[in-house]
């Protein structure tokens, strides 16, 4: 992690068009989504037709014809449509991929309406900016912003979005670094569902369950949702009601995994977490909900992202066997998980079940530390 020596920091504003700027997005995107679907088509006939596929340059080349043939295109920057090429592009990586792998295809399929929805610019300064206080598009104008906060180091690349009927720019900025002062103290972190996490050194991050505080309204909003017209403009109505009630879980649970990842990183100089397979583990039907709930590779990765600039440390280490063996002695004893409190038949051990996990999450990087850290200065090393 040291070696870093520049990273990707993203500033994410909030943007308030005109009625008439909104219009024009909307009309980008809706034209962008068209040039999306035009170009997997192509590939997809070539593909079935002679059995071979086309780069995502040589697609490219239709663009000055098509500039030409319709005038639409004529109000989109060249970067904007060089970005619809590219994600046919990684759509068909991703499934050609899937297929050498063995996993479920999932054929790119086509966009339908309201499903293309971002500007990605691949150079700042070449279509967007800042002038005059306000964000520069091309083709749109100088769009008003909620801009609470100057951007970093050096802007590289930066993304218009439509979400929940809202509009964002999130900017891609280069910035170098910045180390926080040196600690020698250490933690184990044990990540659950009746506790966000359980802390080595005895403390613990409740679950703020987010997703399940606002279920009830959800339910109620998609109900709702279901029984408008297809096409309606009541329905349009609901579905953003939906978006939003979705979109505010999201912000929370974003809001929350970054501020306790700060909040470690400042004051450890060493952090030991579980290598979970998420992805895997909620296949299982009965706790997904919740497991997609608690964020857990969301937080792991504001962590590593923070522990990244801050030159902290950040060790993944196997799970295997964490809550069965007691930190004390090593005495391994099967547990059911109703069985919340670790009591050691051998050394009498008594403490909470996952805060002695998360002591033996830190013990299990200790031999790799001990010529850096200290017993008195790292907790449970």
């Amino acid at each position: 992690m040291s070696g870093v020596s520049v990273k990707i920091k993203c500033f994410r504003y909030r943007l308030y068009p005109t009625r008439a700027q909104e219009t024009a997005l909307n009309a980008t995107l809706d034209t962008l989504r068209l040039v999306y679907n035009s170009l997997l088509n192509e590939r997809k006939f070539l593909y079935e037709t002679t059995g071979k596929g086309v780069s995502q340059y040589a697609q490219e080349k239709h663009f000055a014809e098509w500039r030409r043939q319709f005038p639409e295109l004529a109000q989109v920057h060249s970067h904007l449509l060089q970005n619809a090429a590219l994600r046919v592009n990684l759509a068909f990586t991703a499934f050609f991929r899937r297929v050498k792998n063995g996993e479920k295809p999932g054929f790119p399929r086509f966009k339908g309406v309201g499903q293309y929805d971002s500007l990605m610019f691949k150079e700042w300064g070449n279509g967007v900016s800042f002038k005059s206080g306000k964000l520069y598009v091309s083709k749109v104008g100088h769009v008003k912003g909620k801009f609470h906060r100057p951007t970093e180091g050096t802007p590289k690349t930066a993304t218009v979005r439509r979400q929940a009927g809202k509009w964002f720019v999130c900017i891609a900025c280069e910035v170098s670094p910045e180390p926080l002062p040196t600690t020698h103290e250490a933690i184990g972190i044990d990540v659950g569902l009746k506790t966000f996490a359980a802390l080595s050194d005895g403390t613990f991050i409740e679950n703020p369950r987010f997703f399940r505080r606002d279920e009830n309204a959800l339910a109620k909003a998609q109900r709702k949702l279901a029984k408008q017209k297809r096409g309606s403009r009541a329905r349009r109505k609901a579905r953003k009601v939906v978006a939003r009630i979705h979109e505010r879980v999201r912000n929370r649970r974003h809001d929350f995994c970054h501020q306790n990842a700060r909040r470690l990183v400042n004051r450890f100089g060493v952090i030991a977490v579980e290598k979970l397979n998420v992805r895997g583990m909620v296949r299982n039907g009965h706790i997904a909900k919740s497991i997609s709930d608690a964020a857990w590779s969301q937080f792991r990765e504001c962590l590593t992202q923070k522990a990244e600039s801050a030159a902290r440390e950040v060790h993944a280490v196997d799970p295997a066997h964490t809550s069965q063996d007691c930190h004390q002695c090593g005495h391994r004893a099967k547990k059911t998980l109703s069985e919340r409190w670790h009591l050691c038949p051998m050394c009498g051990a008594s403490l909470d079940r996952d805060t002695n996990a998360a002591i033996n999450i830190l013990n299990r990087i200790g031999a790799t530390m001990r010529g850096r850290y200290t017993d008195q200065e790292a907790v449970g090393l």
